[in-house]
């Protein structure tokens, strides 16, 4: 597609986006209740590395849930397919992000990696014997997806850390069933520092311009992930990327899309480009509310859908 229309779709989201009205910021994390809810940047990046942006896309805000995507390419590159798939599943559970009745319901079982029983399972399965281990394959990660060094948020980690009991208890019954593949409280302490690093619009964009492009990343020109490993995490955003909304956005949007409490959303185009938003105030599933609506307006205008004819 021609860059004018990139832009002029990038500039219709934007205005769609700042449009868009209601949600509130997380608050049962102290940190992002303090973020300014007013902040809102726009970016398009494609396979090719070149990039649009609008508003707010050099602040640093914690990536949380969106995480959960690298990790899974983690597990992926680690383990491969199929013992991801055995040993934490591939479908939607159709329940909020923490739900534990999702376990019950399944034998404790997580089902996605995406939700945060899964996530929490996914991030167990990190190389290492230690934390620190597990840890720093994970920052590395998601480093080699931004292009660059990714860095701790150190506020949001210390303010998570004394939040996060519901996923210390989810953490003990994964354990309980096996699904916990290191200590439970280590696994709970990982997944959190991977939820509290610091990216910014831009930064989101081009991770996703890397999956778009089939693990290269578009700028180093450098391969993060085996190109067979694109497709299993595409299809996990697809299903359970924006929680129990995850029908809609597919049914509206038509992209693989991934959602975090800190205001950051993902939509991949495969093979073409990424849209990444930020914007803090959520709806009541967890999703940002500006960054859908602006996110929409890019795919319909540049006809992105997977599902078009």
């Amino acid at each position: 597609m021609h860059p004018s229309q990139i832009e002029a779709a990038l500039e219709a989201g934007y205005a769609a986006g700042k449009a868009a009205s209601g949600g509130k910021n997380a608050d049962y994390i102290p940190y992002l209740a303090s973020v300014p809810s007013d902040l809102f940047g726009l970016v398009i990046t494609t396979a090719g590395g070149q990039t649009w942006a609008r508003g707010d896309v050099d602040h640093a805000f914690a990536i949380e849930s969106i995480s959960k995507v690298f990790s899974l390419a983690l597990a992926l590159e680690t383990h491969g397919i199929d013992q991801v798939r055995t040993k934490i599943g591939a479908s939607a559970t159709g329940m909020p992000f923490n739900s534990v009745m999702a376990l019950e319901l399944h034998d404790g079982r997580p089902l996605s990696p995406l939700v945060n029983a899964g996530a929490i399972a996914t991030t167990s399965l990190a190389p290492g014997a230690t934390a620190e281990e597990q840890w720093s394959s994970i920052l590395a990660m998601q480093s080699a997806f931004a292009g660059h060094a990714i860095a701790l948020g150190d506020e949001v980690y210390a303010s998570e850390q004394a939040t996060n009991f519901h996923n210390r208890a989810i953490a003990w019954l994964l354990y309980d069933r096996g699904y916990c593949y290191c200590d439970p409280m280590q696994a709970v302490d990982v997944y959190t520092r991977q939820c509290s690093t610091l990216v910014t619009c831009r930064d989101l964009a081009a991770m996703g311009a890397t999956l778009a492009a089939g693990g290269i990343h578009p700028e180093t020109g450098k391969r993060v992930i085996a190109r067979e490993h694109v497709s299993p995490i595409l299809a996990e955003m697809m299903m359970e990327g924006l929680y129990e909304a995850s029908g809609e956005w597919a049914f509206n949007v038509g992209l693989p899309g991934k959602s975090g409490v800190g205001g950051g959303l993902l939509a991949i185009a495969p093979g073409k480009l990424a849209i990444a938003a930020f914007a803090p105030p959520l709806d009541e599933a967890g999703n940002s509310v500006a960054g859908q609506a602006a996110i929409a307006a890019v795919a319909r205008q540049l006809g992105l859908s997977v599902f078009a004819a």
